[in-house]
This record gives structure tokens, C-alpha cells and sequence, in this order.
């Protein structure tokens, strides 16, 4: 009987965590999928591979070719399009998938939050004054500040921005998660921050920003996660194990 292979979308601390608890396992064949913008990824503990698909033809193609018998979705919550692509690859190969999704953040007592829908949205919301930002949504979308020039802006990213931003007052921040309180508390205190923009990733890597905004007394302007593609949907990682072990198991019984 062959290996179950199993093809995860990953590029999130989930994604890791969860090839790290399949990589010694010797009943399943993992590749692990990332999409190669960040150019200095972490290392992984199972194979790689590297850069796109081409669309949901492309992943299906390789999900044919490489006799792929579970696909999982564990990109970042707002990495639309590829999860798209996934649930219709999955559909015309016939191929068991299910989505590894962190839950959204909520707020809690003590946070002003400003929930909007687009980092585009989000700059509007800044309103006309100017405003010291902390921009956290990530470099690909960034030049949306430029739209807002009177602002000056804080961008933290992982990659350097490019192209840089137009607008006269900006500031990069080039640093990767986990990020931690004090750390956070230190960087909005000392540039005087009034107002955090980012995306509601969930998780707790990132989710120091937050905290830190709302023991400081900091707007939140939040961009909220748009509808999930159509596959089921995991929150944990523990979850996720459970189903795998169900596919591997479903496969043993069929001596497949």
C-alpha cells in the first residue's frame, strides 16, 4: 500500500506547526506549498515546493499529476484567491480538502475598534487630519496609503516595501512575527502612535499590536475577513489532525 500524499497550501504559523506534526509520520507523503514572496522564508520540516500554480487549472493539473489525495488549505485568512482556487481544484479533481482557518479576533472590553472591509476603506476612515499610523497590513498592499498623504505612516512589513510609498512622512519597520507586548508598547510609545491599521488575522503571533492599542487607549481600525471559500473548515490544528488521521484510516480500509 503506498503513502497517502498530501499537499499543503501554507505560508501561516498553522501551516508549520501542522507539517511538523506530519513530517515523521511514515504512512503519509507530505509537500509542503508556499507561494514564494517572502525571500527569506522560514525553514520547514517537510518538502517544499515553491511559487504558483497558475490558477485553479494549474493546482488542479498538479493535484492530478502528482496523484495528490488531500488537499489542505492553510494559507492566510485573506489570501482570497488562492483559497478560491483551492475549493474548485479540489471540485474538478474530485480531491478531499478542507481549510486549517484561525479564528478571527474579536474585541474585547477596552478596545475601540473601526471594523471596515478594505485596506482601501481603511485609509479613507483615517479622515482628513493628519494622523501618526501604524500601517500593519502587510507590504502587498500598502501603496494604498498614498491616497492619504497628509498621514505619517509606520509600515511594518516582513519584505521591504516596493515600490516605496509616495507619501512625504513614512517610516519602515522590517521585522517577522511573533511579536511580543512589550516590544509592541515600546514601538507605539515611542512614535507616538494614534492609530493602528490592520488586518484581522487571528492568531496569536501578531496579536500583541492589539492588546498593546488597547491598553494605551489606541484606535484600531480593523479590515474584516471577507466570506471564506467553499471548503470545510478547521480552526485548529488539532482539528486538522483529527481529519487527516480519518483520511489515512478511510485509505488503510480500502487498502488503497
Amino acid at each position: 500500500m503506498g503513502k497517502a500524499r498530501i499537499l499543503i497550501l501554507g505560508g501561516t504559523t498553522e501551516a508549520r506547526a501542522l507539517a511538523a506534526a506530519l513530517g515523521s509520520r511514515a504512512d503519509l507523503d507530505i509537500v509542503l506549498s508556499l507561494a514564494g514572496r517572502t525571500a527569506d522564508p522560514a525553514p520547514q520540516p517537510v518538502p517544499v515546493r515553491s511559487g504558483g500554480f497558475g490558477g485553479a487549472e494549474g493546482l488542479a493539473r498538479y493535484l492530478r499529476e502528482e496523484a495528490i489525495g488531500l488537499l489542505i488549505d492553510a494559507t492566510h485568512p485573506f489570501a482570497a484567491r488562492i483559497s478560491a482556487n483551492a475549493a474548485e481544484a479540489a471540485a474538478q479533481c474530485d480531491v478531499t480538502a478542507f481549510a486549517l482557518r484561525r479564528p478571527a479576533w474579536v474585541p474585547v472590553e477596552g478596545d475601540d475598534w473601526l471594523s471596515v472591509h478594505s485596506v482601501s476603506q481603511a485609509i479613507a476612515a483615517l479622515g482628513a487630519k493628519p494622523l501618526r499610523v501604524f500601517l500593519a497590513t502587510g507590504r502587498q498592499e500598502a501603496h494604498q496609503a498614498n491616497a492619504a498623504s497628509q498621514h505619517h505612516y509606520w509600515v511594518r512589513s516582513v519584505d521591504p516595501v516596493e515600490p516605496l510609498l509616495t507619501v512625504p512622512h513614512v517610516s519602515y519597520i522590517h521585522s517577522r512575527g511573533p511579536f511580543r507586548l512589550a516590544d509592541e508598547l515600546d514601538m507605539l510609545q515611542k512614535h507616538q502612535i494614534e492609530v493602528v491599521v490592520t488586518k484581522n488575522s487571528g492568531g496569536e503571533a501578531t496579536y500583541a499590536k492589539i492588546e498593546a492599542a488597547r491598553l494605551l487607549g489606541i484606535k484600531v481600525i480593523m479590515i474584516e475577513r471577507a466570506e471564506a471559500a467553499g471548503l470545510p473548515v478547521v480552526e485548529t490544528v488539532e482539528a486538522a489532525l483529527g481529519r487527516i488521521d480519518h483520511f489515512a484510516s478511510s485509505l488503510m480500509k480500502r487498502g488503497v
